[in-house]
């Protein structure tokens, strides 16, 4: 087994034929089809299948180990590029909507201005979905919401921000500028599923108030979830940055006294031990909080924010 086979079959995997990955890897398609030959008779499996197309389970299987290989080759590149302060290579992060809508802009600019040589790809999702990625291997950290209980990953608060009740101007609900938990458990709700982190804050809050929160529909997606509310589907419990400052429409914002902070940390793998275009990522994302998190309402930069909130 050698990394020009293990090329050919990832290639395959992202192209989805012989002639497409080999024009991709800048060669003939016999070649590849060599590789993936050599490659299937050591390990004593079917790969790729001829008739249909695409791999096999056991291809798969492969894949993504074979990526896990490529991905840890070019770290060991990017460190050996980055020893001086100029940071060389490639980093993957990943990052909840609501932050990356204002947090991306500034970020983007800044390494582009700062690391020229650093290339970032940032993939959004709930916290559910990129703490599954982060753990795979899939993606190099995460910018998600707390808890996190996983003894693999390392923590790094960066921000609080306040949690609110998003309401239609229909709702009777809109003529309020405060509602307490004991009052707002008797209206059908727009939350998280059970057991994501943001539901884990809500709920964790409701039972300190003595009650259960009735759900009208449960979302992993804060944005969609927000998006439902502004639609007149239902009350949501959103964090602030779900509600960007400059939007403007029929909803309100309602404080609810009892729900606390959400808090939003920088997440990476303990082991191995992040590259060096990971760590400048995440030195720029500091700078750039530092910079506007203030500007942010119900953002809160430099407070104590509890690991395990």
């Amino acid at each position: 087994m050698d990394l020009r086979q293990l090329a050919a079959l990832t290639a395959i995997a992202d192209h989805g034929s012989f002639s497409a990955a080999a024009r991709a890897l800048y060669t003939v398609q016999s070649n590849v089809s060599g590789h993936i030959a050599h490659l299937e008779r050591e390990l004593g499996v079917t790969l790729v299948d001829r008739q249909r197309g695409g791999l096999t389970t056991e291809g798969f299987q492969v894949v993504e180990r074979a990526r896990r290989i490529q991905r840890e080759l070019d770290g060991i590149s990017a460190e050996m590029a980055s020893r001086d302060s100029d940071v060389v290579g490639a980093t993957r992060l990943g990052v909840i909507g609501t932050t990356g809508r204002w947090v991306m802009p500034e970020l983007l600019t800044r390494l582009a201005a700062d690391h020229p040589r650093l290339r970032m790809t940032v993939f959004e999702g709930p916290s559910s979905a990129l703490l599954a990625e982060l753990l795979d291997g899939k993606i190099d950290a995460a910018v998600v919401h707390l808890p996190v209980d996983e003894p693999e990953l390392s923590i790094d608060p960066l921000f609080a921000e306040d949690l609110m009740l998003l309401v239609h101007t229909r709702n009777p609900l809109a003529e309020r500028t405060e509602v307490p938990l004991a009052e707002l458990a008797q209206h059908p709700l727009v939350l998280a599923p059970p057991g994501t982190a943001f539901r884990r804050v809500v709920d964790r809050a409701a039972t300190a108030a003595g009650v259960t929160l009735t759900a009208a529909a449960e979302i992993d997606g804060v944005r969609l979830l927000a998006s439902m509310a502004y639609e007149g589907f239902g009350p949501a419990i959103v964090p602030a940055t779900a509600v960007p400052r400059w939007l403007r429409g029929e909803f309100r914002v309602i404080r609810v006294p009892e729900l606390p902070r959400r808090v939003v940390a920088w997440v990476q793998r303990r082991r191995p031990a992040a590259s060096r275009p990971t760590q400048a990522a995440r030195e720029t994302t500091q700078a750039v909080l530092e910079h506007i998190g203030s500007r942010q309402p119900g953002v809160h930069i430099g407070v104590d924010t509890p690991v395990r909130a």
